[in-house]
């Protein structure tokens, strides 16, 4: 065995998934409250990302530890739906008119989007085109949605607003293992769901599944890859099972032992490389560790991991997130359904959405580790040259103890440096969740490690 085989596999390859920096638990309470006014004066506002958050599901997976809640008593719908026009319409008078207010994405995540019906569909479009003034025909929208609430109206009204991108929650096509992942489900529900979002014609299907479920084998595994692939999906991400805190998984609880979390590593790796070998012998191109492009598939800008945090960035909803080049800004999180409840009914009873609330300053040096995150965790890779000219100088002259740590563990392809680029080898890709929570500052490792979980 090599030293760089050795020294990967000393390092737990499942920590955490990066999907933003700073992570949402080191944001804290803003004591000034910041005017959004202030915040966007002098910003950028000419490429801006729209991101519209529905806390509602019709269940919560197991696994699950987004800022969600079960179903939506008493007309709540109607009123979040109010309140985040309310919001909208501070926030867009916050960005100003002195200069071009643009935006060049646009996503509905949650929550299921879709857990709306489809005349409160219409209504959410609306808050983002004639409140927030996004084109949603002319710019990638991207929507979420799961089996049960892909129905036929509802994706009518998301086709006819120019969504380009659907994204469905399977995780497996096992209804054994959808069980164990506390998510119950029939296939049957779940295939026709499918052929419902393909004869609607959207641009993009995304399929998301995950592995390292209880139970689940390598043959198991790809027999939800290849019912996947009967709808020739044009993106698929593989997601590994993590068992967090405060989520349905994490109540059942797990011994613990260290024999069993390294038995459960390997297990996940073994199923993430299966996965990802199967896609690539079947025309996929692999974009991270967790995405996946059919090679012919048509491209829409915005979707990609990662790509909201280049450029500024407009969060509605009480689960969003908004980014300034100095602030990171959202609502409260929390996980446990009952905080997660009164948050929500603070967010609809709220009348004055002109100030930040909850939020964390991004100075220069975590400013290049975002960007060395957002860019590595890519499967292209960092180009050195655009890295140099936004910050007048080299990652390895920022991060060479890091960088020098995944070079001995194999995590780097030695040959991209001639091509101008910093890229992860096969390996490093495997070993993302790892590799990505190594970049981040001591003040943001302190910062998550003091947050009190709720």
């Amino acid at each position: 065995m090599t030293r760089t085989t050795t020294a990967a596999r000393a390092v737990r390859p499942y920590q955490s998934y990066v999907y933003a920096y700073p992570h949402k638990t080191a944001y804290r309470p803003l004591a000034e409250r910041p005017a959004l006014r202030e915040l966007w004066a002098g910003e950028r506002k000419d490429a801006l990302s729209l991101y519209l958050h529905i806390p509602f599901c019709e269940v919560r997976c197991g696994f699950c530890n987004l800022f969600t809640r079960i179903g939506a008593p008493d007309e709540l719908t109607t009123r979040y739906l109010d309140a985040l026009d309310r919001q909208a319409t501070a926030v867009r008078d916050a960005l100003g008119d002195d200069g071009p207010v643009r935006f060049a994405a646009a996503a509905f995540g949650g929550g299921t989007p879709t857990f709306l019906t489809a005349a409160e569909l219409e209504r959410l479009c609306d808050i983002a085109e004639k409140r927030m003034g996004a084109d949603l025909r002319a710019v990638p929208l991207s929507v979420e949605t799961s089996p049960s609430t892909a129905t036929a109206d509802r994706l009518a009204v998301l086709a006819d607003r120019g969504t380009t991108r659907v994204s469905i929650g399977v995780q497996s096509f096992v209804e054994s293992e959808a069980r164990a992942a506390v998510r119950p489900q029939r296939r049957a529900d779940v295939d026709a769901a499918l052929d419902r979002i393909r004869e609607a014609g959207f641009p993009v299907l995304n399929i998301d599944l995950i592995y390292g479920i209880d139970g689940q084998t390598e043959d198991s595994w790809r027999t939800s890859l290849d019912a996947a692939l009967r709808w020739r999906p044009e993106e698929l991400y593989l997601y590994p099972l993590y068992v967090r805190p405060l989520t349905g998984l994490g109540r059942l609880g797990t011994d613990g032992e260290e024999a069993a979390d390294a038995a459960w590593d390997e297990q996940r790796l073994r199923l993430y490389r299966a996965g990802r070998d199967h896609l690539l012998a079947h025309g996929y191109e692999q974009v991270s560790m967790r995405m996946f492009r059919r090679a012919d598939a048509p491209r829409t800008d915005g979707a990609d991991d990662y790509a909201c945090q280049t450029d500024g960035m407009i969060g509605l909803g009480c689960g969003a997130r908004s980014y300034t080049s100095r602030l990171h800004y959202s609502f409260d999180y929390a996980v446990e359904m009952r905080e997660v409840r009164a948050i929500i009914d603070g967010y609809t009873a709220a009348e004055d959405f002109s100030r930040a609330e909850v939020g964390r300053y991004v100075d220069g040096d975590e400013a290049r580790r975002r960007h060395l995150l957002q860019s590595v965790l890519q499967a292209e890779g960092l180009c050195l040259a655009d890295y140099r000219e936004r910050f007048g100088s080299a990652p390895a002259d920022d991060f060479p103890a890091e960088l020098a740590r995944f070079e001995e563990r194999g995590w780097l392809d030695a040959a991209a440096g001639a091509s101008g680029l910093l890229r992860l080898s096969p390996e490093g890709l495997a070993h993302s969740d790892a590799l990505g929570p190594e970049l981040f500052s001591p003040r943001v490792r302190a910062s998550m490690a003091a947050y009190e979980l709720k």
